[in-house]
């Protein structure tokens, strides 16, 4: 989704139920607008459902259509959509009629024109995450003239928001947990989380072909998934960050592996 100035976002936090009105097609002046010069995070599972679509490795996507940066806090590696280089920082994806990969757009397309917050309350032994909801209005959308009514929650479940939500949930909280010493990763562990939430096929090679499986104990179905399953694959990337950022022993090690004290 467009990271919208404060300007172009009513700031209210909006709940499930807040209706308003809106609709985007081919007829509306502000068609494809939205889809010039932004700036969209893209999810594992994003990742998943678009390179799939293209029929590319995750390798290749990751080369030809994304950037890297680092989250300033967390120090995680976080992956964005890159804009074609041209005057209007058009998304690579979008032309005059459209959305070329529509039903496979990331979550953030989805949620547009609403904006999605997430606040970690509670203490650290207890934390819960509480979503919001808030109205982006950036000047040249039209769709808020239109007179197709919506609840968030029925506009979420419309635009398949709610279902990309779901695959995203055990990520997103992720990125709101910090490691428990409170230090910054090193290069080394920001390669592994990279590839292990966004490089699906080499993530795959590694479980596959190094010693993982000697050392840590997979469920044999659970192998036998990752084999060909990109979204079981994808999960079993999440245990491994959690394992990897010692938030939670996700991953059980096989005893000859136990160092002996």
């Amino acid at each position: 989704m467009p990271l919208p100035s404060m300007k172009d976002v009513q700031p209210t936090k909006l709940s499930l139920n807040a209706k308003f009105k809106f609709r985007c097609h081919k007829d509306v002046k502000c068609f494809t607008k939205c889809c010039k010069n932004i700036n969209i995070l893209l999810t594992p599972y994003d990742i998943v459902r678009m390179k799939k679509r293209l029929g590319i490795s995750s390798e290749e996507f990751l080369d030809k259509y994304t950037r890297m940066e680092l989250d300033e806090k967390s120090s995680h590696p976080l992956v964005r959509l890159k804009m074609l280089d041209d005057d209007e920082k058009r998304c690579p994806f979008v032309t005059p009629e459209g959305c070329t990969i529509y039903t496979d757009r990331p979550a953030n397309c989805r949620y547009y024109p609403i904006g999605q917050g997430v606040m970690r309350k509670g203490t650290n032994d207890e934390p819960v995450n509480e979503e919001f909801y808030f109205f982006i209005r950036e000047p040249h959308c039209l769709g808020y003239q239109e007179d197709t009514g919506w609840t968030i929650q029925s506009w979420k479940d419309d635009q398949e928001a709610s279902y990309y939500d779901g695959m995203n949930k055990e990520w997103k909280e992720i990125q709101l947990r910090r490691h428990p010493f409170g230090e910054s990763l090193d290069s080394n562990k920001q390669a592994q989380i990279y590839t292990a939430s966004y490089d699906m096929d080499r993530f795959r090679r590694f479980v596959l072909e190094s010693r993982f499986l000697e050392v840590f104990d997979i469920d044999p179905q659970e192998v036998g998934k990752i084999k060909t399953d990109d979204v079981a694959l994808m999960k079993l990337g999440f245990k491994y960050i959690k394992y990897l950022l010692m938030l939670e022993q996700t991953l059980k090690v096989r005893k000859e592996h136990i160092k002996k004290k």
